[in-house]
């Protein structure tokens, strides 16, 4: 651990090393280890602050430890607040608000907070990555609330600079829906490169000229079928249920202006046949991920894990299939699939998809296929 004392202040050897140097050593401290050292000088401390405000990464889990307001983010809002200096250099800042519980209406005290990000957030132009995760701050009534509390601190907001966007905050049905500041908002974003937007239910309106450079997306089907047509992306994860696919959204996905490699449908029960007319309009996905509903089995016959036989069938369409992943499927009830079984299905897939190379089950276990052969992946 670095020490400070006044003669090695006065002229040590460490008075000489360039700001530049300092700044590459302490860049790779822990956070802890930077808080330390930042006490050290007004020198170190400097270099310390600049670094540990660069990527700011905060959770607030709010009924586990009893505290009815998002303390971290408020304490770090505030810090910012005082330090003019330090906003341009803040590169990420990720927010996160969990809570284990529904706690009683009204319990948590989110307004002073909000309001803080709201005067923070529009100060961090420099900003490449943005998270806002924020629970249960839209959990009221949509008629007492008035404008969704993500909007409330998006507004006005512009980040040129901006490539990952992550914006969330927990629904159920009647809360604050956003309204027309999230598309004004992205429409300012000319970098952006990855979005997630998992409570956003309905499609956006937004100019086809606007975030031109979209690589990934992770929402509602409604929202993607509106922002996938014409843009360039190659990575869609999908939330929500499998009612959302209509038959007027469905091919709107497929309209990107790059072929769409990689699906993940972790993040809503699929079935099997669902996973059919996917396929079908998404023929050259190269990665998929899925979380089956099992309660529409796919070969009633068969037992254990032996039931997904049926799904080359639905593999057949996926003319460039490279890799399946069946780890998020949840086995409940159905006994531990054996190697024997697992082999055996990588087999059938194979011959309904040649290129399948590597299947992950819901046992976790991964196989790859080497000139044909399946076997267990080896580990680095």
């Amino acid at each position: 651990m670095l020490a400070y004392s006044p003669a090695a202040n006065s002229g040590s050897t460490i008075e000489t090393v360039p700001n530049e140097t300092l700044a590459a050593i302490f860049d790779g401290l822990p956070p802890t280890v930077l808080a330390l050292t930042a006490r050290v000088s007004r020198r170190f401390n400097a270099i310390s602050e600049r670094l540990l405000y660069a990527s700011i990464n905060i959770r607030d889990g709010l009924l586990e430890e009893g505290s009815q307001v998002p303390w971290r983010t408020q304490r770090c809002c505030e810090s910012i607040a005082v330090r003019p200096h330090l906003p341009e250099k803040i590169r990420d800042f990720h927010i996160r608000w969990a809570s284990t519980n529904n706690p009683p209406h009204g319990y948590f005290q989110f307004s002073h907070t909000l309001s803080l990000l709201a005067t923070v957030l529009p100060t961090l132009t420099s900003l490449e990555s943005l998270e806002l995760s924020l629970g249960q701050a839209n959990m009221l009534p949509a008629t007492t609330v008035g404008v969704h509390p993500i909007e409330s601190i998006i507004v006005g907001c512009q980040f040129p600079k901006l490539k990952t966007c992550t914006l969330n905050a927990d629904w159920t049905k009647g809360v604050q829906p956003y309204s027309g500041i999230l598309p004004q908002f992205l429409a300012t974003l000319p970098e952006l490169r990855h979005l997630k937007l998992l409570d956003q239910n309905g499609p956006i309106q937004l100019a086809p000229t606007c975030i031109p450079l979209l690589t990934s997306f992770r929402g509602n089907m409604h929202a993607a079928a509106s922002l996938l047509p014409q843009r360039p992306v190659d990575s869609l994860a999908l939330v929500g249920g499998d009612t959302d696919v209509t038959r007027e959204n469905l091919p709107r996905i497929a309209l990107t202006s790059v072929p769409l490699r990689h699906l993940d449908l972790s993040g809503m029960s699929v079935r099997p046949a669902l996973l059919r007319i996917l396929a079908a309009t998404l023929p050259y996905v190269h990665t998929v991920r899925i979380r089956l509903t099992l309660r529409h089995t796919l070969h009633y016959a068969l037992s254990g894990i032996r039931m997904l036989s049926g799904l080359a069938a639905v593999l057949a369409c996926f003319q460039q299939l490279v890799v399946l992943d069946l780890s998020p499927t949840l086995m409940t009830g159905i006994p531990n699939s054996t190697a024997q079984d697992e082999r055996a299905l990588c087999n059938e897939w194979s011959r309904a998809c040649p290129a399948l190379e590597r299947v992950i089950f819901p046992s976790q276990t991964e196989w790859t296929s080497v000139n044909g052969v399946w076997g267990p992946a080896v580990e680095g």
